[in-house]
């Protein structure tokens, strides 16, 4: 699959360790992480890697705004905030639902990096994201100012290619450390991330297993909506042989409460992890997939059978408003 080309935001490869001190079940799992929330501090996490493609098709359509949305503690907003800062342009975020107080976390630096933000109402958000954005490029358009919308994670067809790509460095890191990693896990989603992991899977035939935890809505058939996001890349590169789509495997059972809720459980499991390894998960993404992962893991999941490799994609800045439910 031919990739589009992209601008360098990332600090990229980022490093594999091995994490087996956290393993409940060495004799089943030999367990290793990648530290994508090394990418960068700012622009740090998945999100980052999949700008290098979006961000790039909107400097290539002289975009001076970027638009997106997200969640009030959204990883994305913030680093496309971020990204804009890097590239001299402007960002207006549409966000869900106001927080009450002095910004915290993602929302603080969101100010910080001078994004513009219109602030909308869970329903809204549900079910007239891409309608609002729409008006909030028109806005700029009368203007004079050319606005790029950029989805909910820049999960889409160009933002693919962020994960292809980083399947193809892991491909470069299994020949360097002398490891063949029989399964990926990450958690997932608005779906860009695994869409990207899978695509690469299959088209380089590596018949590995491409697991995603779902933390965002355990009614959402994930694989809908990453087959239409690897549609739209294939339709960008102009590939021509057909992707099977038969050898997704989305875990359910840990979405809790629902998106960004986490558990005491799970609160539990991140304060316990940090201490004993010295890596911060977040209550959204990372701290919920990563909990899932090591209950599949006693429960021997075939899945997750062999060298594991787990992805950490970021989201740090999102514990810190919910500081007081750790201790």
């Amino acid at each position: 699959m031919k990739k589009p080309d992209k601008i360098s935001l990332a600090n990229l490869p980022t490093p594999i360790f091995s994490f087996d001190k956290i393993n409940p079940n060495k004799d089943f799992t030999t367990l290793y992480i990648k530290r994508d929330d090394f990418t960068g501090m700012e622009m740090s996490g998945n999100k980052v890697r999949k700008l290098e493609y979006s961000l790039k098709e909107a400097l290539d359509l002289n975009a001076e705004v970027f638009i997106t949305c997200g969640g009030a503690q959204s990883n994305h907003c913030r680093a496309t905030a971020a990204a804009a800062a890097t590239l001299s342009k402007k960002c207006h975020l549409v966000l869900r639902t106001a927080l009450e107080g002095i910004p915290e976390g993602n929302l603080f630096l969101d100010n910080m990096l001078d994004a513009e933000i219109t602030f909308i109402t869970p329903e809204e958000y549900k079910d007239n994201r891409m309608d609002i954005m729409k008006g909030v490029q028109k806005d700029y358009a009368d203007k004079g100012i050319v606005a790029y919308i950029l989805p909910e994670g820049a999960s889409n067809g160009i933002g693919l290619f962020g994960y292809y790509s980083a399947y193809e460095e892991i491909l470069l890191q299994e020949m360097q450390l002398g490891v063949t990693f029989d399964t990926i896990c990450i958690a997932d989603g608005s779906g860009g991330t695994y869409a990207g992991l899978y695509a690469a899977n299959e088209v380089y035939g590596k018949n590995k297993k491409i697991v995603g935890v779902n933390i965002y809505n355990a009614e959402d058939d994930g694989r809908v909506k990453v087959s239409k996001i690897i549609d739209e890349a294939v339709e960008i590169s102009g590939y021509n042989e057909p992707i099977n789509r038969d050898n997704m495997h989305v875990l359910i059972d840990y979405v809790g409460e629902g998106y960004s809720i986490a558990s005491d459980e799970v609160r539990a499991f991140i304060r316990d992890t940090a201490r004993n390894t010295g890596v911060v998960f977040d209550p959204v993404y990372t701290g919920k997939s990563f909990c899932g992962l090591i209950e599949e893991i006693k429960k021997e999941n075939p899945l997750l059978k062999g060298n594991v490799l787990y992805i950490h994609t970021g989201g740090l800045f999102g514990v810190f408003p919910q500081k007081e439910l750790f201790f």
